[in-house]
């Protein structure tokens, strides 16, 4: 194999390799080049989001720790914080299901300790083919049991998450995780080599192999039939290391043991050192063979940038080498002294005694950056003529609610976080199936919330107005259970940045999640970016994936959506202004994804999200939800069968709600900023008091077993609730079998 042959399997490109022989002077070496290649891959170095990326805000008031760490930081009160981040394991998932979505959770998790956080909460953004294909079922079913398998073992709650399907996702599945940590607010660590030569690099946890080698590149690669002879790409877990992990990673920084901490993840150890030794402006010599191994026969290159899971590399004092490692045996973790920091800014790698590879660990640690040629995508064109008055209207609209209550993108996710411990800790306030998990901060009042949201078919429709309306549906689910919106992470996913038309919707998706962040108040304090997830069959919708965290004056103060009382009256707040364009019934009744989405009006989210909040926070409302997917008519069936309770709508209010528009747009239409809440009577007036100006309508009451809406629906709760509640896991197998 010639030199160019080498560097282009490796990922490199010719622009790549001249710029490494122009900053090293001379020609790499293998190890040398396979530093780069993992190091300048898309998934370390950012080279093509990079430019965009700097659109987002990333300050605000609570903001401790903003984007270029291990996790954001943000502040909760009495000394409080949180650490948070959201990764994708797509490449991985697509390969080896169970393996690829089980490393996610460890990896996320290995972030947030880095940060010195106790992980505390994990949450999923799931994309898949249609059920009705083996393949995408194999896929789903492996993913699942791959979060609950290792999130399960290692002992942090599983509290949200989110899952839909598509055929665009077919053979491209999207694994995003996101872990959020608790940390003393003058705490937190940071991944720093400090100045200081004769420092030591100490590397623990699980012994070093040949999994997940190269795996960065993988991940920054398009998917095409031979992706399935690379497995190899893709790291085993072990969710007991990892348990031993934390409390070891936790137990060293409460004894003031470590000057820096680092986890290893995509690229390894060779990623880990180069960025420690880049931001502290210092260089690292490492010593390939002290890593303690689980092979034999590795060579040099495959140890420093091996991604097997369940380890940490840490700058330690010389004078507190011989504590860490008695501290790490304790905890049964393989621990050892593999280098060293120096004052050259080098990463220098040694075998032996002998230096066998040497980089400028800022050049490792700055990819080339790539703004690339946008192109706005034919498809829109033809898909915005889209004429609602042409689809022939429902003759029975109970069967359509039932239809679509029972479809994958709206049936009930219990039978997948059913399959998650979302307890464990005892601090779950409000469990999976709300619009946003909650969770108390033991000892104080103080409590914090967390969602995940995207819409990948509005994305595909609109990207701007999708990626704004990501960050507005998000914010709304925090207000609904009285959280104070804060600050977001994300997983931006997309297809090939080398498409004209691919880089469209990825710099459109951004300045829309940039221009919500800003009128909302929202910073992004972290994420990641995963490109090129394409297949022969072509590129996944934009899914730019949303994390949310809110915070909690008093966690018990809040809400859930679930109708709670016979007589309450039940009242719709904000603009109703429904659209069949790009909804859910437009895609579950007619097959259609078509239509340009009602563009999110970011002040009046705002405002409306805001009241919500202050009428949770004030305790006059305990009942609330977001009218999101699926409309009016799903937001009140999914209220009435959480808690079985029916509804009736007053039928004064019926013609106003139609108000000129089709039964079928009035129903289940969507679009943002407007909620369902339900208040007694004797709380009514202290409603109308709070709304203001804010319009709202008391659209009906509480009571009975039956959701009526007269002259369109009148379904009795307990059919909602068969159609709804059908497993995810058994309703789409082949007949006569199951997806087990």
């Amino acid at each position: 194999m010639n030199i160019q042959e080498t560097y282009t399997s490796l990922g490199l490109s010719d622009f790549e390799y001249d710029r490494i022989l122009e900053l090293m002077g001379r020609p790499p070496n293998y190890l040398e080049l396979s530093l780069f290649s993992v190091m300048w891959s898309e998934h370390c170095g950012y080279k093509n989001s990079r430019p965009l990326l700097r659109r987002f805000p990333n300050t605000g008031p609570r903001v401790l720790q903003g984007p270029g760490e291990n996790a954001g930081v943000i502040e909760v009160g009495e000394g409080w914080a949180l650490a948070f981040k959201m990764e994708s394991h797509n490449h991985p998932s697509a390969v080896e299901p169970y393996e690829g979505a089980a490393t996610g959770v460890g990896g996320i998790i290995r972030d947030v300790i880095a940060m010195g956080a106790r992980p505390v909460a994990l949450l999923n953004a799931l994309r898949f083919g249609p059920l009705d294909d083996e393949r995408n079922r194999y896929l789903f079913r492996e993913v699942v049991r791959g979060i609950g398998g290792y999130g399960n073992a290692i002992g942090v709650p599983t509290v949200g998450g989110e899952v839909e399907f598509s055929p665009a996702y077919s053979g491209n599945p999207l694994v995003n995780a996101m872990c959020v940590g608790l940390i003393r607010a003058d705490e937190v660590v940071r991944a720093k080599a400090e100045a200081g030569e004769g420092n030591l690099v100490v590397l623990f946890g699980a012994k070093t192999g040949r999994d997940g080698i190269h795996g960065a590149t993988f991940a920054s690669d398009e998917l095409t039939e031979e992706s399935e002879a690379k497995r190899s790409n893709v790291q085993v877990g072990d969710p007991f290391a990892g348990k031993m992990l934390i409390e070891c990673s936790l137990r060293l920084l409460e004894r003031n043991l470590l000057v820096a901490l680092q986890d290893l993840g995509a690229a390894g150890i060779a990623s880990s050192a180069s960025e420690m030794a880049a931001r502290g402006g210092v260089g690292i010599e490492l010593d390939a063979e002290k890593v303690p191994l689980r092979e034999e026969g590795m060579e040099a290159w495959e140890v420093v940038i091996s991604e097997s899971q369940e380890r940490m590399l840490a700058v330690v004092e010389p004078e507190k080498a011989d504590e860490v490692l008695k501290v790490c045996e304790r905890y049964e973790l393989d621990a050892a002294v593999v280098g060293r920091v120096t004052s050259h800014g080098e990463l220098r790698v040694f075998d032996n005694g002998e230096p066998i590879g040497s980089v400028p660990a800022e050049a490792l640690a700055d990819a080339p950056v790539y703004e690339r040629e946008v192109r706005r995508p034919a498809y829109l064109d033809g898909a915005h003529r889209f004429d609602p008055d042409a689809l022939p209207e429902p003759d029975d609209y109970n069967e359509v609610l039932l239809r679509m209550l029972a479809h994958p993108n709206l049936c009930s996710r219990a039978s997948v976080y059913e399959q998650y411990d979302s307890e464990v800790g005892s601090d779950t306030v409000v469990r999976p199936g709300a619009d946003a998990a909650v969770l108390r901060i033991k000892g104080t009042k103080l409590g914090f919330a967390v969602t995940a949201d995207v819409s990948g078919r509005h994305c595909y429709l609109d990207p701007r107005g999708g990626g704004a309306a990501a960050v507005a549906e998000a914010y709304r689910n925090l207000s609904c259970v009285g959280a104070e919106p804060v600050a977001l992470t994300d997983c931006l996913n997309f297809g090939s940045p080398e498409k004209p038309d691919g880089y469209y919707g990825l710099s459109e998706c951004v300045d829309g999640m940039a221009e919500a962040c800003e009128v909302l108040g929202t910073p992004v304090v972290s994420g990641n970016v995963s490109l090129f997830n394409e297949t022969e069959r072509g590129a996944i919708y934009p899914t730019p994936a949303v994390g949310m965290v809110g915070v909690f004056e008093d966690v018990s103060r809040h809400a859930t959506p679930g109708f709670k009382r016979e007589g309450d009256m039940v009242v719709h707040l904000g603009d109703y202004r429904p659209t069949l364009a790009g909804s859910d019934y437009l895609e579950i009744v007619h097959g259609k994804v078509a239509g340009k989405p009602e563009q999110p009006r970011l002040p009046r989210e705002k405002e409306y999200a805001d009241l919500v909040k202050s009428l949770v926070a004030e305790g006059i409302v305990d009942t609330a939800h977001d009218v999101s997917g699926g409309g009016l008519a799903v937001a009140l069936a999914e209220m009435s069968i959480t808690g079985g309770i029916g509804m009736t709508f007053d039928r004064v209010e019926v013609e106003p709600m139609l108000s000129g528009r089709r039964g079928d747009q009035a129903l289940f239409g969507e679009c943002g900023g407007h909620f369902v809440v339900a208040v007694p009577e004797e709380r009514w007036d202290a409603l109308q008091e709070a709304l203001g100006g804010v319009p709202y309508d008391q659209i009906g009451r509480t009571g009975g077993d039956r959701l009526d809406v007269p002259g369109l629906l009148d379904v009795a709760v307990d059919d909602l609730r068969a159609a709804h509640e059908r497993d995810l896991f058994e309703q789409h197998a082949p007949e006569g079998g199951h997806l087990g």
